[in-house]
């Protein structure tokens, strides 16, 4: 095997363990979205929603509902 054959597999293996090995230490940063309940809609006792109610509940008898919502707003999948 010739000796710049072996230098480039030996450099293109560097450059492989050296992107693994920033890829796993800046992707444990990439993952931080915090997923939180987000008030939607108040229900009352017939499971209907209140004339002119806003989403976070204000009075009594009636039930709130919410769902796990990412930092764009959006549900995601598995999380409700």
């Amino acid at each position: 095997m010739s000796r710049s054959l072996t230098a480039k597999r030996l450099g293109a293996g560097l450059a492989g363990a050296a992107a693994a090995l920033a890829l796993g230490i800046g992707g444990a940063g990439v993952a931080d979205a915090k997923i939180q309940p987000v008030d939607t809609q108040c229900t009352n006792n017939g499971g209907h929603q209140p004339n002119g109610q806003q989403p976070s509940c204000t009075g009594g008898g009636l039930t709130q509902e919410s769902e796990n919502q990412n930092p764009a707003g959006h549900a995601p999948p598995g999380q409700n």
